[in-house]
């Protein structure tokens, strides 16, 4: 791949993720222009997708790692929660087509790219070892955890005027310490 295509890809990548995040239908948007050259299939685009989220959780977790050491699973639940709420569109769609995938190979992928998340999740919440069938169990409570975090947070977001807003951080440090 040329320097120009690799740019043009990216290029496009951040358009895919800016219209997944106005939309939230959890729709893969193939109706863009660029997106039919410059991605083979549903496939491809999911995986430059899923990349661009993994690497964004890994950044936000190692993040909250930083900020709140000994408390590990809370602070791998938070930094998932954060990645999702930055990335709503791209959230949606990974949950949309791990639910509904297209074919089989897409099936396929999803569930082991599923699994090494969750296997991710539970080591760097320090309560599992990697690829120790334990890992799925955990990473996907930890999961359910950071959705829940987002979800309360939702809630707590609504227009209310109680003077000045705390950071986020402080707030979703309040709703995992509830």
């Amino acid at each position: 791949m040329t320097w120009k295509a690799f740019h043009n890809r990216g290029e496009t990548l951040r358009t895919v993720i800016t219209v997944a995040a106005e939309r939230r239908d959890g729709i893969l948007p193939m109706d863009l222009p660029g997106v039919s050259e410059r991605f083979h299939d549903e496939l491809d685009l999911l995986g430059a997708l899923q990349l661009k989220w993994h690497t964004r959780l890994a950044g936000h977790i190692e993040s909250e790692l930083s900020v709140q050491p000994w408390e590990l699973r809370s602070a791998v639940a938070t930094g998932w929660a954060l990645t999702a709420d930055e990335m709503p569109g791209v959230r949606l769609i990974i949950d949309h087509y791990r639910d509904h995938p297209v074919d089989d190979a897409m099936a396929q992928a999803l569930a082991r790219s599923t699994a090494k998340e969750h296997y991710f999740l539970a080591v760097m919440a320090g309560q599992a070892a990697l690829g120790r069938a334990e890992g799925r169990v955990v990473g996907a409570e930890i999961e359910q955890e950071a959705r829940k975090i987002r979800a309360a947070e939702s809630v707590h977001d609504a227009p209310v005027d109680n003077g000045p807003r705390r950071p986020l951080i402080e707030r979703l440090r309040a709703v995992v310490a509830a």
